[in-house]
């Protein structure tokens, strides 16, 4: 799990979505591609705050720094879980689980269900 200076504010958390989308992106694609943008100049520095924190790195292309993400998608995405189900959810996946099926917006097919049926039964069988 990231520590605590690891932890990403909001406006950090937008870049990383921008960046995870684009795979790499510069701080004027980033710009217009958060919403409500602050000014460009705290793009940026929010840029540096993120190298300095280990989770994007840059390369010069074009006399342009081009950003990409240090940290694999799938490791932020199971911090991000993480961090959800222990803020919202008391650490329950089991909560967490029957909030997404209640708010999810659309019935679960039949094939979907088996999908998640068998996730539960291979992570049962792991002893998770």
């Amino acid at each position: 799990m990231l520590d605590a200076q690891q932890e990403l504010s909001r406006r950090e958390r937008q870049i990383m979505d921008v960046i995870y989308r684009l795979g790499r992106a510069t701080a004027a694609e980033i710009h217009q591609s958060i919403p409500d943008p602050p000014s460009y100049s705290a793009v940026r520095a929010m840029l540096r705050v993120l190298e300095e924190k280990k989770h994007i790195r840059h390369e010069e292309k074009d006399l342009r720094y081009v950003f990409m993400p240090i940290v694999p998608r799938e490791k932020a995405r199971r911090s991000a879980v993480r961090h959800l189900l222990n803020t919202f959810f008391d650490g329950s996946p089991e909560q967490a689980v029957a909030a997404l099926l209640d708010v999810s917006g659309h019935k679960l097919s039949d094939e979907e269900f088996d999908r998640l049926a068998a996730l539960v039964e291979k992570a049962r069988q792991e002893g998770r």
